[in-house]
């Protein structure tokens, strides 16, 4: 079986409502979603961060996967294995929206699931994180009261804050969630917009809170390190370990006791087991990052944490926070989406919503917050 064709689209499809970090405020979400076609008829769908620009590299890569077996993954990432070097982050987007499609082309040529390909099952469900920001309440309360209905609603029991600049206003914000969720796991999330003083005044304070982590408080490994020795809360970082390169300054330095994985952000799916393996090996704790998957990409994510043991916690996800997408709805109920049984990543693509959201991406360009 060959690869004989590639198809790359850019969708930008709503959120129900904005969503706003330390650094922006989303509307909705930019997409790059590939086909691969294959000489046996076999399709493989794959979707990554970002658009136009990771849409123009996947383009230029593709002419390698193409004549080659969507089995031969290990060549192609060694071949490919600059471009993370050159292009950073876009670079590791776009070589996992191929490595996802290759991996739902060899599901569907074997007939197996992607969570069977990776090893099987250790859980069929995945519990999501509730994701809350300051814009969702204007005092405390407010945004307690939010929180509280949210998982109410939509039975969650982890729910994570997207902090901001306003290192008191914060810590008021978790003062509150936590007295209206007493048995909800939290987290806070600045995207390290705190400093590092900052970081061990408001970590401090917040110990009582029993928080399950304090996410990239500060910037960089030398910060967390430096906050982790004086705070008695477990760190986590999606920002300052973002690549293997990373991984032994930050255990050398006890910077972080949880690593955020992501297929998109590390470059494919056997990168992201890789990481989970590290942790495994240096007694740290993972999760998984959110950048705003659709269906295609959730489903990747799913099969990653259906087949990993150390992925136990509720993981980020933006999943049920879009107003619609372009494949089949993913279960989700009691706070948990359901892992897709079918063939690799066991997803049906709407062609026709595809083929909308392009238009509005056409129309509208990439969107930017």
């Amino acid at each position: 079986m060959k690869v004989t064709h590639i198809d790359v689209w850019v969708v930008n499809l709503p959120l129900t409502s904005p969503f706003t970090s330390s650094f922006e405020t989303k509307t909705g979400e930019t997409r790059t979603v590939v086909r691969i076609r294959t000489d046996e008829g076999v399709d493989g769908w794959g979707e990554t961060m970002w658009g136009q620009p990771v849409a123009a590299l996947v383009r230029k890569l593709a002419p390698d996967l193409i004549g080659t077996s969507p089995f031969a993954l290990e060549a192609f990432h060694r071949k490919q294995h600059m471009v993370p070097f050159f292009h950073g982050y876009l670079g590791y987007a776009a070589i996992a929206a191929l490595d996802v499609a290759c991996w739902d082309a060899m599901g569907k040529a074997t007939g197996h699931s992607l969570t069977d390909l990776l090893g099987g099952a250790v859980r069929d469900t995945v519990p999501l994180t509730a994701l809350v920001t300051r814009a969702d309440g204007a005092t405390p309360e407010a945004l307690a009261e939010h929180a509280t209905r949210v998982v109410a609603e939509g039975g969650f029991h982890a729910v994570k804050l997207k902090g901001t600049g306003d290192v008191d206003g914060d810590v008021a914000n978790l003062r509150a969630l936590r007295a209206a969720l007493p048995d909800t796991e939290l987290r806070v999330d600045p995207n390290a917009a705190w400093s590092v003083p900052d970081s061990v005044r408001a970590g401090i304070k917040l110990e009582e809170l029993d928080l399950e982590y304090l996410e990239d408080p500060c910037p960089g490994i030398e910060g967390m390190s430096q906050v982790r020795a004086k705070v008695r809360i477990p760190l986590c970082t999606n920002m300052c370990v973002v690549r293997f390169e990373d991984f032994a300054p930050a255990v050398r330095l006890g910077a972080v006791d949880v690593v955020h994985g992501d297929v998109y952000k590390w470059g494919g799916i056997a990168p992201t087991k890789a990481l989970a393996a590290h942790c495994e090996t240096f007694g740290l704790g993972m999760n998984l990052h959110s950048g705003g998957e659709l269906g295609i990409a959730t489903a990747a994510h799913l099969a990653v944490v259906a087949s990993t043991p150390v992925l136990g916690r509720a993981i980020d996800s933006m999943y049920y926070l879009h107003a619609d997408d372009i494949a089949d709805p993913i279960p989700l109920a009691d706070g948990r989406l359901t892992v897709p049984q079918g063939p690799g990543l066991g997803v049906r693509v709407d062609e026709e919503k595809l083929r909308h959201y392009s238009a509005v991406n056409e129309r509208e360009g990439d969107l930017t917050g």
